[in-house]
């Protein structure tokens, strides 16, 4: 893995989105369409290796997006980085199938610890800034991870496409 061709993503779980977890809704399609074009944008620019937190939310859609990037364009590889075991222990039963079979599609999955503390989800953002040259985020201005991830990308140089969750 390059760190020079190498995009992580960073952003928003259900509960911070507009439509929570009604995918149905037209602002969600709308998101996902920008992410899937600033992720060809990314490949255009020579990125080859995603890296995503598999987190519930933007996460699955950047992941969605990249495995369909994948399909249309040679050389894309996909990392789940995965904070620990348990990630997906406590979601709904849909949530919890959406994540395995998205990971299963992944070309190689990094878990950052075995069992779950308040610092895990932490160390595997850092994980993925440490490791890339590109961010990607859904972000709206609130704080919380997806804002600390954002901030320790740019303090480490990155470069950052921020995607407005309602453009």
């Amino acid at each position: 893995m390059d760190r020079a061709t190498t995009c992580s993503f960073t952003g928003h779980r259900p509960e911070k989105l507009p439509w929570k977890d009604n995918e149905a809704d037209p602002r969600c399609a709308a998101l996902k369409a920008r992410l899937a074009e600033a992720v060809e944008q990314a490949y255009d620019r020579g990125m080859r290796h995603f890296m995503c937190g598999m987190a519930r939310g933007a996460d699955f859609y950047f992941c969605e997006a990249v495995l369909a990037l994948r399909d249309r364009r040679p050389g894309v590889t996909l990392e789940a980085v995965i904070p620990c075991e348990e990630q997906a222990a406590h979601w709904k039963e849909r949530d919890r199938d959406r994540y395995f079979t998205l990971v299963e599609r992944c070309d190689q999955e990094t878990m950052i610890q075995r069992h779950y503390d308040k610092g895990c989800m932490l160390r595997r953002n850092r994980y993925m800034v440490d490791h890339s040259s590109l961010l990607i985020a859904v972000y709206d201005g609130m704080l919380g991870g997806t804002m600390y991830t954002l901030t320790y990308a740019m303090r480490q140089g990155l470069d950052v496409e921020i995607i407005d969750v309602e453009a």
